[in-house]
């Protein structure tokens, strides 16, 4: 049986940390933590929480592009180089990309030791912090390498949020269109709405995941839907890392719902009106890009990759509902391309 996290909101100060790490009894603390949030959010804590003070930093650069086995390699050098043993903490604070590096790290280093995140983006809290998986991009793949492995705990507290631009809030607030779209019409409908409080749908978020996690731990199955959007989403981030173009996560998962929910309309497993229910959530809010012949070809390419794929078959989660999700949907190159084709001229490309 796969072992739980701990989620833990702590909104006020960070507490609940000290006493987590006091009951510990670790040998060591080391903090992970990229070039932002040593700066930005690193103080805050340590000024609540005395004990992290004694803590070992590494500091990484921010951006997807330092998701690398070479940045691991260097981390894991560093770690021996230190003669860190198995009874130490890895204490992951930041967004998305520090806690995919520091779990993978740690879950890899002497077989693996403990960490835990504390996530300061609201993509990290509402989604990528919790669940356990971790890993990093092989080239331009996106996170073709590495473990589920859970984390002690997770620390969410959202007074990080206040430091964050628009840009940033809504790259986290894609992840949660889609736990509503899959999970939760209750959710979509206050994603609609726009007066409940960002607290509250992040908590919302986190439960529909781990209620998933806990069903499906190594993602054989069930687990699977949480992958809407993600079969085309992950093939575009990946088409423009490291261009002028380059997309945030959340921006390249948006669009990536929208082409997928036109193959499930095409497939004729949602209505018209839920369809249109996904547009107007994504078309407003999000960057929707027009895709050349070439790109669109390359984005194909990159989907062949996939890890649900099967026997050399591209495989989709797409919803049948809003609130309810397939998983292991068989899909084809022309469904894809018409999928496009409408994408383009929905958003008047």
């Amino acid at each position: 049986m796969a072992e739980k996290s701990i989620i833990i909101f702590d909104t006020i100060t960070f507490s609940k940390l000290n006493s987590f790490l006091k009951k510990g009894k670790y040998s060591r603390f080391i903090v992970l933590a990229d070039s932002n949030t040593i700066n930005e959010c690193y103080p805050i804590i340590a000024k609540s929480c005395s004990i992290i003070q004694k803590a070992d930093i590494l500091e990484i650069d921010a951006g997807e592009a330092i998701k690398t086995l070479d940045t691991c390699k260097e981390l894991w050098e560093t770690l021996s180089e230190a003669q860190l043993d198995k009874n130490a903490l890895m204490i992951n604070v930041g967004g998305g990309v520090v806690t995919d590096i520091g779990g993978f790290v740690a879950s890899v280093y002497k077989r693996g030791i403990d960490f835990i995140n504390i996530p300061t983006s609201l993509l990290g809290m509402a989604d990528a912090s919790v669940g356990g998986k971790c890993g990093v991009d092989l080239n331009t793949l996106k996170n073709q390498l590495g473990t589920i492995t859970q984390p002690k705990a997770v620390f969410i507290n959202t007074r990080f949020l206040s430091t964050l631009p628009q840009r940033q809030l809504a790259n986290g607030v894609a992840e949660i269109i889609k736990m509503g779209l899959i999970a939760d019409p209750k959710l979509v409908k206050a994603m609609q709405d726009n007066k409940t409080l960002l607290d509250i749908l992040i908590k919302r978020s986190v439960a529909l995941k781990m209620a998933i996690v806990k069903k499906d731990p190594n993602d054989k199955g069930v687990r699977k839907i949480l992958n809407f959007g993600h079969t085309v989403g992950h093939a575009i981030e990946s088409c423009f890392l490291g261009t002028k173009e380059e997309l945030l996560h959340g921006e390249a998962i948006a669009i990536g719902m929208f082409i997928e929910s036109l193959i499930a309309f095409d497939k004729k497993m949602i209505k018209t009106n839920e369809l249109q229910t996904i547009v107007d959530l994504i078309k407003p809010n999000y960057k929707v890009i027009e895709f050349t012949q070439e790109e669109e070809e390359k984005i194909m390419q990159l989907m062949l990759h996939d890890k649900k794929n099967k026997n050399n078959k591209i495989r989709m989660s797409l919803i049948n509902k809003i609130g309810s999700c397939k998983h292991d949907v068989e899909i084809n190159i022309s469904q894809i391309q018409k999928a496009f084709k409408t994408y383009h001229q929905i958003i008047g490309a």
